[in-house]
């Protein structure tokens, strides 16, 4: 048994960010993180959002240096998959495949992952054209043409977002229809670099280094061709990596966590940051932010603890 002040499940900014500020606030802490700490800015070619590089950086470094940071601190990073929680007592209970981790406080930062297409070439491009993210990626693709996969409120909203840099941008959508709200549809038919392919999946993404084109089946008749475009956004959802907590704190219908805006959760010392939570936009620097609201009040909530035991 492992005994701790705070525990924090998720390796990337947001957890990173919390484990710095916890042990600056000398907690004993630990962070579980089952693959390389650095989430999915691992996977990202080139940052220039973040504050701080103003040539940019790659998301592998920018990980490296949150990883090290954090590491130079003190932080003790474990290795080993998060596969249940009990959080019915003050002490809290991580259990892992290592074993259990307890602490009175908790912070989850166990983000969220972009729903892949599953096609060929999507996997090896990811990063080299392939995104599903347009205010990350956009400003890469200056006078290019896009393609934009979904139909709903994101697709909508960010492929209209993307025509302040690309020359065209492609929509593609499986229905005869938008799922998008009205408005959002409005702005996009009115716009002159916009177009709209119905009834259409993408079925390979084609290029080496490089996006170079996508092939697109229509699912009435079944006849393929290739589209010639620069990159691609996937907009069709993101599914929050929450399952393990269903039943533990309170999830909103899509799955993501529900907090105040300091972070709390419904459960008394335990917290969530980042990707996870129910939030309006997921950036790396909000993922930071909310880290370190994360461990502040993770912070206050066992200095309570303390006076109440006095």
């Amino acid at each position: 048994m492992h005994e701790y002040d705070t525990i924090i499940i998720g390796g990337g900014p947001a957890g990173l960010s919390a484990g710095i500020y916890a042990m600056r606030s000398r907690l004993k802490t630990v962070l579980i993180e089952k693959l390389m700490p650095g989430g999915q800015m691992m996977v990202v070619d080139h940052i220039e959002n973040y504050p701080g590089f103003p040539q940019g950086i790659s998301g592998l470094d920018l990980g490296m240096a949150m990883h090290q940071q954090a590491l130079s601190l003190g932080l003790e990073v474990v290795a080993t998959d998060c596969v249940g929680v009990d959080f019915s007592l003050e002490t809290k209970v991580v259990k892992t495949s290592d074993g259990e981790f307890r602490a009175p406080t908790v912070i989850l930062a166990v983000g969220a992952t972009p729903r892949r297409l599953g096609i060929p070439g999507e996997d090896r491009l990811t990063g080299k054209g392939v995104s599903y993210c347009a205010t990350c990626d956009g400003a890469f693709f200056k006078d290019k043409h896009i393609a934009v996969i979904g139909g709903g409120n994101t697709a909508i909203q960010d492929g209209v977002f993307l025509t302040r840099f690309a020359s065209k941008v492609t929509i593609i959508h499986r229905r005869d229809r938008l799922r998008a709200t009205k408005i959002l549809q409005e702005r996009a038919f009115r716009n002159p670099k916009v177009e709209i392919i119905w009834n259409t999946v993408a079925v390979e993404i084609l290029g080496e280094q490089k996006v170079e084109g996508i092939v697109l089946e229509n699912n009435r008749d079944n006849s393929r061709r290739t589209l010639p475009v620069d990159g691609v956004f996937v907009f069709i959802g993101n599914d929050p990596n929450t399952e393990f907590l269903m039943g533990h704190v309170t999830l909103d219908p899509q799955g993501y966590i529900v907090t105040d805006e300091d972070m709390r959760t419904n459960v008394p010392g335990v917290f969530a940051a980042g990707d996870c939570r129910r939030k309006f936009l997921r950036q790396m620097v909000t993922a930071a932010a909310d880290g370190a609201i994360a461990a502040v009040m993770a912070e206050q909530y066992i200095e309570a603890l303390g006076d109440r035991a006095l």
